[in-house]
């Protein structure tokens, strides 16, 4: 995929039933939502982006937020036929939806399959109800259960969260849910670290003193764990929070991964756009009210936007590149590389020894911040 071929497309749906409290996503609880007035905001911004992009084609449209299963399938199926019409979209388009499982939104997926959603991402983050309750999730495990087997019915296409490192998680404990996992898996599955974030609820609680987290031997023993039951089943990492089936990868992140472009639409939704005058970072606003005044005004909710310089690239293309597997072509970013850096992490085993591309060892992926600071240093 190249950034002048392919085009992705991020639909950022913001609400949610309830926030959880370990999220700083851009998610938000709302007694009503205007269905047909969000719709028709979507569809317009759409048409703002469209007007600079024309000629492509959009190899991938995700809906996220918040929860998008929330949204009315009405909505999903307007803008995926909006971006048909408006750029056209690749014979083996990848339109993924973002959803919880909760019985009431489960029984929604075959209106959204009818809407061209072709694969669901399904937020279960684990398999004990404690651990559920604990993590402030509206299901418990056989809800998350009921949901997977009905995506597998309705969708060609489906993967689900886990979220490891929990307070009091044991290495036994994550092992054995995660062989639960691998019984109601297809052929894609994120497993994600839990991080205390500034401004959610855990924040708080942690600062207190109210919630520990495993220790750091601990969480790399858990990560370790999930990169080995995982490839032992056959979802091997393809990056470092997410494992698939060889062929079965997140094509619509692979974009983002690879340095391709996106359009963002939605609040808060971030975009990378590859134009005649040169590269470009854009941005909405995030509050859903004001993003949506600005839409119905000015016909987009953008902020101004940004020109991604030459640096600038080869860095975000390092920083993204190098979670991935496949690692990074090492000449575009060879600019911003300390290369006795480079020499001294592959001495280490932490980088994989080769002259024309960049890729970190399983040792270094689990250390893959302290490798990325130590390159751009």
């Amino acid at each position: 995929m190249t950034p002048a071929a392919d085009l992705a497309l991020y639909v950022h749906w913001p609400f949610c039933r309830s926030k959880c409290p370990y999220c700083d996503f851009n998610s938000h609880v709302r007694e009503t939502v205007d269905d047909a007035r969000w719709r028709a905001a979507l569809l317009r911004e759409l048409e703002h982006f469209a007007g600079e992009t024309g000629g492509r084609t959009v190899a991938s449209i995700f809906f996220g937020g918040g929860t998008p299963s929330l949204m009315a399938p009405a909505t999903a199926a307007a803008v995926i036929d909006r971006a048909a019409a408006l750029w056209g979209l690749a014979d083996d388009v990848e339109v993924t939806l973002e959803a919880n499982p909760t019985s009431v939104e489960a029984a929604r997926f075959a209106a959204f399959r009818t809407a061209g959603v072709n694969r669901v991402s399904l937020g279960v983050q684990a398999f004990d109800d404690a651990a559920l309750a604990a993590l402030g999730r509206g299901h418990d495990a056989s809800q998350a259960r009921a949901a997977l087997a009905l995506a597998a019915r309705h969708f060609p296409r489906f993967s689900f969260d886990l979220i490891y490192a929990r307070p009091g998680q044991t290495v036994a404990a994550w092992r054995a849910e995660l062989e639960t996992a691998l019984a109601h898996a297809g052929d894609h599955l994120s497993v994600y670290q839990l991080t205390i974030e500034p401004g959610t609820a855990f924040y708080a609680r942690h600062a207190r003193g109210d919630l520990a987290l495993p220790g750091e031997a601990t969480q790399a023993a858990l990560y370790e764990t999930a990169q080995a039951v995982l490839e032992a089943a056959g979802l091997p990492a393809y990056e470092v929070s997410n494992h698939a089936r060889p062929g079965a990868e997140c094509r619509h992140n692979l974009i983002y991964w690879r340095g391709g472009d996106y359009v963002g639409v939605g609040p808060g939704a971030h975009g990378r756009l590859s134009l005649a005058d040169g590269r470009w970072a854009t941005r909405t606003h995030r509050a859903p009210e004001a993003w949506l005044e600005r839409v119905e005004r000015h016909g987009h909710g953008e902020h101004p936007r940004e020109r991604i310089d030459a640096r600038t690239t080869a860095v975000e293309a390092l920083l993204m590149g190098l979670r991935l597997a496949e690692g990074v072509n090492r000449a575009p970013v060879a600019g911003v590389l300390d290369e006795r850096a480079e020499r001294r992490l592959q001495a280490d085993g932490l980088l994989a020894q080769a002259s024309d591309r960049l890729r970190v060892t399983p040792a270094g992926r689990q250390r893959l911040d302290a490798v990325l600071a130590a390159l751009l240093a």
